[in-house]
């Protein structure tokens, strides 16, 4: 008895060896696709509730300046005139006109005697704003609008416009839903409106059906921005983890299954890293040349930010520097390339004033108060001056106009360059650079990769460079590796250029040697003359 016992003991412990790994590599394959998902879900909420804030502000400000300085007078051509000014200027109004009972008398698109047709009011929110969500213009029959106003003026906005986020997923429905009212604003794909029953104080994620569903509230307007994925994308994703874990937790019992979660505890764990190479310096800088195209001389650097293991191991930017914004580090590893940048230059570039040096910010660090100074303290401690130094941006980084124009004007105001990186992968107008304080525009690379392919892209270069040239702004192309690439560049009128053509990332010292190298041999030439 106590054998057969011992035998079923020994057999339960067998099973639970195998079972129990299994058991918890499925679950935790589940937890960590719903919590990648949900990530996934939440940035696609947060930028439908950016977009929809940004119409509100416009619509709020155009409608604001008409009623100060028009109302007595709606339709006169002065009237008119700034209409026209405030939908040429604005990304998200289509139009704008002054609206009487249910029709647009006069407008931008139509003109003062053009009228249009609005349609009764859908709702009016606790704030006063009228909204008719489907309204169809002759101007635009396949088109529905959603005609926002008040006070006698409404803006016309696409529909479209406010849930134009890029996304990988072609079924993931996207929606802006008002707090006053049950019905979508603006809807793309299935919504359940009593979604928003579940919304917490800013923001939720569930999964409800079908669909796992995130919401974002606003916190300037009683609106939330929906994302609905379809829930095979998260079976999708847990499957895909559990092909992982699942046969390691077969093959290796207990204690492998053991191992497979020290490994996930490792990989979820590289904000933890990261913090902990900032502690330790583990991070470097190299410099990669700027090349003035028209001359070939050397003008300057870009700073690009490198992180060394202890093992060795040489992580790229492209994935330690996501971790690091969103894990709230970016500001301290700005803070450190600061610090690098002084202490690899020395007193070289006071000695150097004509030469720049591109360094690289974040959203985070250009919406920082304390940017401007930690810059400029940095500078002092090298005797280095303002016009040494070129701020690089994302079109991400400018989103907000207000805090874009009020930084890059503090920044200018003080000396510093200021350029638009990546330009061209955003969604950046001619209206809104003209009311940005910048110097540069930087051209992305792939568009750089499509010069002389014929491929669509290929033509985006020549728009960038009339826009460019439109606001007198000078240019940067980035990664530059063919002659052919360089040679079209220049004859279409881009300044300057860096990219494998002129050289790799290397440490500063290895750029002064090199510099050094090229004024003796501009020396020596001169003197043979």
């Amino acid at each position: 008895m106590k054998k057969t016992i011992a035998v079923l003991m020994t057999l339960l412990v067998a099973i639970a060896g195998i079972g129990l790994p299994i058991w918890v590599a499925i679950e935790e394959s589940e937890r960590q696709a719903f919590k990648a998902e949900s990530a996934h879900a939440l940035g696609y909420a947060r930028d439908v509730t950016m977009r929809a804030d940004e119409t509100g502000d416009q619509v709020l400000s155009a409608v604001g300046r008409l009623v100060a300085g028009h109302k007595a007078a709606p339709c006169a051509p002065g009237s008119i005139d700034v209409m026209r000014q405030i939908d040429l200027a604005s990304s998200y109004i289509q139009a704008i006109g002054h609206v009487v009972g249910d029709r647009m008398l006069c407008s931008s698109i139509a003109g003062p005697s053009g009228v249009l047709e609005l349609g009764p009011v859908d709702y009016v929110t606790d704030g006063g704003a009228e909204i008719r969500r489907n309204v169809r213009f002759p101007f635009a029959p396949r088109d529905s609008f959603i005609v926002i106003g008040r006070d006698g003026f409404a803006a016309i906005l696409h529909k479209r416009l406010a849930i134009d986020t890029a996304k990988s997923e072609p079924d993931v429905a996207l929606a802006v839903l008002s707090l006053d009212n049950p019905v979508p604003i603006i809807a793309r794909g299935y919504i359940d409106t009593r979604w928003i029953k579940r919304l917490g104080s800013t923001q939720a994620v569930f999964v409800d059906g079908a669909y796992l569903v995130a919401l974002v509230r606003s916190e300037r307007y009683r609106t939330v921005g929906v994302a609905a994925l379809p829930v095979h994308y998260l079976n999708g994703r847990s499957a895909e983890v559990s092909t992982r874990l699942v046969p390691a937790g077969l093959v290796a019992g207990v204690v492998l299954t053991l191992a497979i979660l020290y490994l996930g505890r490792q990989q979820m764990s590289l904000p933890v890293a990261v913090k902990t190479a900032l502690r330790r310096k583990e991070f470097f800088l190299e410099y990669q040349p700027l090349v003035d195209l028209r001359t070939g001389r050397w003008v300057g650097v870009e700073a690009l930010m490198r992180w060394r293991r202890p093992t060795g191991e040489i992580v790229m930017p492209d994935l330690f520097i996501p971790i690091a914004e969103q894990n709230g580090l970016i500001v301290r590893l700005t803070q450190q390339l600061l610090e690098m940048v002084a202490r690899d230059t020395g007193a070289w570039l006071s000695a150097h004033p004509q030469f720049h040096i591109g360094i690289n910010v974040a959203p985070a660090d250009f919406h920082s108060s304390g940017f401007l100074d930690n810059l400029r303290t940095t500078l002092r401690g090298v005797q280095a001056a303002p016009g040494n130094i070129i701020v690089e941006v994302t079109e991400r980084g400018m989103l907000d106009p207000v805090v874009a124009r009020q930084t890059t004007g503090a920044l200018r105001r003080h000396g510093f360059a200021v350029a638009i990186d990546d330009f061209g992968t955003g969604y950046s107008s001619l209206s809104y650079l003209e009311s940005l304080e910048v110097d540069y525009l930087k051209i992305d690379r792939s568009f750089i990769e499509a010069i002389g392919t014929g491929a669509p892209t290929s033509q985006v270069v020549q728009h960038i460079i009339r826009m460019a040239n439109d606001l007198g702004l000078q240019m940067i192309a980035e990664g530059i590796e063919s002659q052919a690439q360089a040679d079209f560049l220049r004859k279409h009128g881009v300044q300057y250029g860096q990219g494998w053509l002129y050289g790799k990332s290397v440490p500063f010292a290895e750029i002064v040697r090199q510099l050094e190298e090229m004024e003796e041999s501009a020396a020596s030439f001169a003197q043979a003359g």
